[in-house]
């Protein structure tokens, strides 16, 4: 009974260490936080103010998308360009949008048939960008944050 009665004051003892409290730090917290964040999805796209009132993220996706193609397509359109070979080719434009919501092109991606035949296409793709309506930045988790794109425009002339 005498060693029964040692061993249980032993363990409780040593059992002390399982009963305090580990602290996390504010940094682990953090660490454990942005590493579960998703960096590739926005809570809310970057949109216009006429596409505001969509209800859906995907419809302010959409929405934004088409005002953008739109815009950028009737300024090529209204830009009469005489091309002496007829071309079929895509154009990749990589732009980003700041948490200010300002717009910037970072490159403009098209063949050689394209920069022969068009030269002063990638100066109208910049003006186009320039000339958009305001544009409302996307939203993480509240915060405006910046966003990258890449739009592959279709150039087909005869």
């Amino acid at each position: 009974m005498r060693y029964l009665s040692c061993l249980l004051i032993i363990i409780c003892l040593l059992s002390c260490d399982y009963f305090e409290k580990k602290k996390i730090s504010a940094d682990d917290i953090l660490e454990g936080e942005l590493q579960s964040f998703n960096w590739n999805e926005v809570d809310e796209y970057p949109s216009f103010v006429s596409c505001d009132s969509s209800v859906s993220k995907m419809e302010r996706r959409q929405c934004f998308e088409s005002i953008l193609t739109q815009h950028i397509s009737s300024k090529i359109q209204a830009s009469n360009f005489v091309v002496s070979e007829a071309i079929n080719d895509t154009v990749q434009m990589a732009f980003s949008i700041s948490s200010e919501g300002e717009i910037r092109i970072k490159a403009i991606e098209h063949s050689d048939i394209i920069k022969q035949q068009i030269p002063e296409l990638d100066s109208i793709l910049r003006l186009s960008i320039h000339d958009l309506p305001e544009l409302l930045p996307a939203i993480k988790r509240g915060q405006h944050v910046n966003t990258e794109f890449i739009l592959p425009l279709v150039v087909n002339a005869n």
